[in-house]
């Protein structure tokens, strides 16, 4: 091979293995895509996705509308708060999964609804969710009793949906079962709604009214007429009804009064 051949030859060959080192840095750089696994540990739960139909039955039990601000603890992929946000609903998912958060917030970049939809990397216990009118969880039941206090001192009306696990004694107010478009398990939506609290003693144009409050349960009586006669009753957000002496009442509750409708 003549010389002027030869040089030709070992420099494309260098050149070409210089491509081939540079390719091979940027694809051994390069982040493979993140795919979570069922089952995968977190810091307080392990990684189980709520199927689609669960999603979109606890948003329907919600009552969400483009007026609410849902946050999902535990937001995992970020389905449900892409979901309310396909439906014009700010949300706000709080994951402590830095990984899952990225990916939450490219499942909102394909689904176009980002504007909506927002992810932080945070721990449930140290967020601030006061501003919520939804809040979503997919949490075990251990988990759910600790947030408890911090969710009962929510606006009273915050609509609380929890997929299968329950709050303890803190009874939901509906629960409801997927069949259809469900893989068998977690197909259980619960819904609480915050209640007032409005235990204690009420002045009312019928008399004096003591009540005792169990979470939404109300219990007491009512001294009218020089009787007394006993109360059973029920709060759903700030609205009241209960019942004594064989009639009906309905109040409202504004700060620590009642107000009769």
């Amino acid at each position: 091979m003549p010389a002027s051949a030869f040089i030709r030859h070992t420099a494309f060959t260098l050149v070409l293995a210089l491509f081939s080192a540079l390719a091979l840095g940027q694809a051994q750089k390069a982040p493979s895509a993140y795919k979570p696994s069922v089952g995968q540990e977190g810091k307080d739960v392990v990684w189980v996705p709520t199927p689609q139909a669960l999603v979109d039955k606890m948003l329907d039990m919600a009552k969400v509308t483009p007026s609410d601000y849902v946050i999902d603890l535990g937001s995992g992929d970020g389905r449900t708060v892409i979901t309310a946000a396909k439906r014009g609903v700010r949300a706000l998912g709080i994951e402590y999964n830095p990984a899952m958060v990225e990916l939450s917030k490219e499942n909102a970049e394909k689904e176009r609804v980002s504007e909506r939809a927002s992810f932080m990397k945070a721990d449930l216990f140290q967020s601030d969710f006061s501003k919520a009118t939804v809040i979503t969880m997919f949490l075990l039941p251990d988990i759910n009793l600790k947030l408890r206090p911090k969710i009962l001192g929510l606006k009273p009306g915050t609509r609380i949906v929890s997929n299968t696990f329950t709050m303890g004694d803190w009874e939901a107010d509906e629960t409801a079962t997927v069949d259809k478009d469900c893989n068998g398990s977690w197909c259980t939506a619960l819904l609480w709604i915050v209640p007032a609290q409005v235990g204690g003693t009420h002045q009312l144009p019928e008399g004096e009214l003591i009540l005792k409050q169990s979470f939404q349960k109300l219990s007491g009586t009512l001294r009218t007429n020089g009787r007394t006669v006993p109360v059973e009753g029920r709060v759903r957000g700030e609205e009241i009804a209960f019942t004594a002496g064989g009639r009906e009442y309905r109040a409202r509750a504004n700060g620590k009064r009642l107000e009769l409708r």
